[in-house]
């Protein structure tokens, strides 16, 4: 019976084991094409304690596990799985760990490190510290080391005190949040309680720039005087949260005395100077005015490369902004060149006078970006656009500046004083020689307005046109006030040329004019407000349709031709206001039918292309980005046209785009003029598609 319950029982764990069968995953490959394992390291921990148990762990990328050889004798190994540790204790010596990381495939990688276990303090600390911008990296050698420890300075409200560890020939790097100066210290350790410590003050920040502001915290603002000056950051004096450069210049400070932003090395880019424009500004507050100051470029490794300039301070106890041109520099000194490397800026407080005990205040060092290339003025004149150059030039001790509408604070007008003592034929040139194109007075077309505001009314104002080039050439005409304090638009008519001057003569190339306030009585210091010179042309009983398009005719039939959806029409100006204050404009409407949906009027005689070749359109948008076609056409050739279309830049205002017609072939003739709004786009006829124009004119 035995025997046979060892049978049943052989049978009976046969059966289990056969029922119990795993199911097999013989898909190895993910292992077998494992690469070796990659970046190998190790980290000794040694008890302090002079018992010499180090705690070694390894590490590694793709490695899962580790055979560490202890390095002190024989061949003998442990092994380590990732993530683990191996603890040993040695004797005092010198040892080669060495470490073997192996994959799931088999495949190793070999690391041998150093190993120092010393119970007394490490000899012979050096550390390497070296800054890159707000990086710090951290290096060091010992003799009797086993381990180095670094705290960066930055997190002194930790307790304790945060650490990084490293070995010898390892560096480690941090990075500051901010710039300032830390305290980096460095501890080395070994198998013993004793450890040796290093700390150094380090400095760190991005190097100085420009702008120079004083504000971003993550730039080094070193301040290097020389001569006995006493620079130090500082609350500015008008604004306390804005933080600025305070230099006192003491008794006994050099003449010369002076403060370098930054160190030796200057800025870390080259300061953007060029022969066409080479200034910088500075923000200052000085104890007084009139007084030197004084500022230097120069190349940071040639100093003879350099150039200075000076400038006055014109307040005292007050912020100023002063502007220093480097193509006028002082006298005795290098001359400007635009091929050195500009790349360090020194500023001087009242130059030339030793110290007294002065304090300066200085910010915003700053290079100056070279103004547009302004246009030509020409007309109509509006004083709005910001491409136009709209200088003027005074004679006969007139007073001419920019200013602001009196009754419409968003538009810009010139205001001329005609001061106590000016002359009775004082007068005012719009621009410096003339405009860019002829005045187009022709047989029919003799006319020009100006918006005038006068303090009184009955006073003769006189408009004269002359060739630029021969001011013997020139016709001129008076009109008199008739409102006072009050806007009033006057027409003067150049076919009733003054008494005693030259009749107007169509063959003269009139391309410049000038306003006279008053004329002919001397100044006594009334103050006239002035805008939109423009040429009136057709004439108000004219029945030919031309440009320019101003709506304003009662005569002219204005007949729009409307397409695909748009339709546009002559109304009531819903919005005189800032550059168009005129009484009628044109609406174009959009609505739901193609996408190039628009209108055409067609003018009485071809455009004459030989001399203008630039559109100027006044537009009212319900939005900024709204595309303006304008487009011209030939009479009955559909396929001899030009067109240009420009975007509105704001939305529910005047303004007064620009459309460049240089490339039209003026071999070919235009009788139609065009407008499609959003070409491409589908208008749905709301108030988002109802569009104004007015003054298509061209220059």
């Amino acid at each position: 019976m035995k025997s046979m319950k060892y049978i049943l029982g052989i049978s009976l764990m046969l059966a289990i084991a056969a029922g119990c069968k795993k199911e097999e995953f013989t898909d190895t490959s993910f292992a077998k094409n494992a690469p070796e394992p990659r970046k190998l390291s190790v980290l000794f921990d040694i008890t302090h304690d002079n018992t010499g148990l180090v705690t070694i762990t390894p590490n590694g990328e793709g490695a899962s596990s580790y055979d560490v050889y202890l390095g002190d004798g024989g061949d003998s190994y442990v092994k380590v799985t990732a993530g683990k540790s191996a603890q040993h204790k040695y004797a005092e010596g010198n040892y080669t760990v060495k470490i073997v990381g192996h994959n799931l495939s088999g495949k190793t990688t070999t690391l041998t490190q150093p190993l120092t276990v010393a119970f007394r303090a490490p000899e012979n600390l050096k550390v390497t510290l070296s800054t890159d911008g707000l990086n710090l990296s951290v290096a060091a050698t010992a003799d009797y080391e086993t381990l180095f420890k670094v705290a960066y300075g930055d997190s002194t409200a930790t307790n304790p005190i945060p650490s990084v560890s490293f070995l010898e020939g390892q560096t480690v790097k941090h990075a500051y949040a901010g710039a300032g100066t830390f305290k980096v210290k460095v501890t080395a350790l070994s198998g013993g309680a004793a450890t040796t410590v290093f700390t150094q003050d380090v400095k760190v920040g991005k190097q100085l720039d420009l702008p120079v502001t004083f504000d971003d915290p993550n730039y080094d603002y070193t301040l290097s005087d020389f001569g006995n000056n006493q620079s130090s950051l500082a609350a500015d004096p008008a604004n306390a949260a804005n933080k600025v450069m305070k230099t006192l210049k003491p008794a006994g400070a050099e003449v010369w005395a002076g403060t370098t932003l930054g160190t030796a090395s200057g800025f870390a880019t080259k300061i953007p100077l060029t022969a066409a424009y080479a200034k910088m500004s500075v923000r200052v507050y000085s104890p007084a005015a009139g007084l030197d100051i004084k500022l230097k470029v120069e190349d940071h490794a040639n100093g003879n490369h350099a150039v200075e300039t000076d400038v006055l301070t014109t307040k005292a106890n007050a912020w100023e902004t002063l502007v220093f041109d480097f193509t006028k520099q002082a006298a005795g000194t290098p001359a400007f060149d635009a091929t050195f490397n500009y790349d360090k800026a020194s500023i001087f407080f009242d130059f030339g006078t030793a110290g007294s005990g002065k304090v300066f205040y200085s910010d915003d060092f700053q290079m100056l970006v070279a103004p547009p290339t302004l246009k030509q003025i020409n007309l109509p004149v509006t004083f709005d656009a910001a491409d136009v150059d709209y200088t003027v030039t005074d004679f006969g001790n007139n007073q001419t500046v920019n200013g602001v509408d009196p009754t419409n604070a968003a538009n810009k007008v010139k205001i001329t004083t005609k001061a106590n003592g000016a002359e009775t034929w004082a007068g005012t040139t719009l621009g410096t020689t003339g405009f860019s194109a002829k005045v187009p007075l022709t047989a029919t077309s003799t006319k020009m307005s100006v918006r005038v505001y006068s303090p009184a009314a009955g006073i003769d104002i006189k408009l004269k046109l002359e060739d630029h080039t021969n001011g013997s050439k020139s016709v001129e005409t008076d009109v008199l006030t008739t409102k006072a304090n009050a806007w009033e638009t006057l027409t003067f008519d150049f076919t009733k040329n003054a008494a005693g001057t030259p009749a107007l003569d169509l063959s003269t190339n009139y391309d410049k004019a000038s306003i006279f306030f008053d004329f002919g009585t001397a100044g006594n210091g009334k103050k006239f407000y002035w805008d939109d010179v423009m040429f009136v042309a057709p004439d108000p009983g004219s029945t030919i349709l031309g440009l320019p398009l101003t709506f304003e005719s009662s005569t002219v039939t204005y007949a729009f031709t409307d397409f695909a959806g748009g339709v546009l029409s002559v109304i009531n100006n819903p919005h005189a206001t800032g550059i168009n204050t005129s009484a009628k404009v044109a609406q174009m409407v959009k609505y739901n039918g193609e996408t190039y949906g628009g209108s055409f009027l067609t003018l009485d005689n071809p455009i004459d292309f030989s001399t203008k070749k630039t559109f100027k359109v006044k537009v009212y948008s319900p939005r900024v980005g709204a595309k303006v076609l304008l487009k011209v056409e030939n009479l009955t050739d559909g396929n001899t046209n030009y067109q240009q279309e420009v975007a509105t830049t704001t939305a529910n205002t005047w303004e007064e785009l620009t459309f460049d017609y240089s490339a039209i072939n003026t071999a070919k003739t235009y009788q139609k003029v065009i407008l499609i709004f959003d070409n491409g786009t589908k208008g749905d006829g709301s108030a988002n598609y109802t569009f104004l124009v007015d003054d298509i004119t061209l220059n």
